[in-house]
């Protein structure tokens, strides 16, 4: 009985093999880009700058810095809003980065693929 699918001969052809030779380069040097984005900081402020926030790119607050000046006690809800806008936007910033840098390995592999 004849078998039905896989390759003949047994092996890989060709260019399923260099397609497999550059998805590993490809996955290394992804690797290598996630490495160096974990060290890189995102800052954001609110307020008119009296909140900044900076996070690393492991998603991690490494920085908050407040004026005095909005320290309100009255008005505490005031101060939070800023804290967590700032850090949202410095999230925001991260994601940003992140789909960019990861559209330079993804973008070519639109319909290249022979599957």
């Amino acid at each position: 009985m004849a078998r039905h699918g896989g390759f003949p001969g047994g092996g890989i052809p060709g260019n399923m093999n260099n397609l497999m030779k550059q998805a590993q380069k490809m996955q290394k040097q992804m690797e290598e880009q996630a490495k160096e984005f974990e060290t890189k900081e995102f800052t954001a402020s609110a307020g008119g700058g009296v909140v900044t926030v900076t996070v690393s790119g492991k998603k991690e607050v490494t920085k908050v810095t407040i004026d005095p000046s909005a320290v309100d006690p009255e008005d505490v809800e005031m101060l939070q809003d800023m804290v967590m806008a700032a850090t949202n936007e410095a999230l925001r910033k991260l994601e940003e980065e992140n789909r960019s840098m990861m559209g330079k390995f993804t973008g070519g592999l639109g319909g290249g693929l022979p599957f």
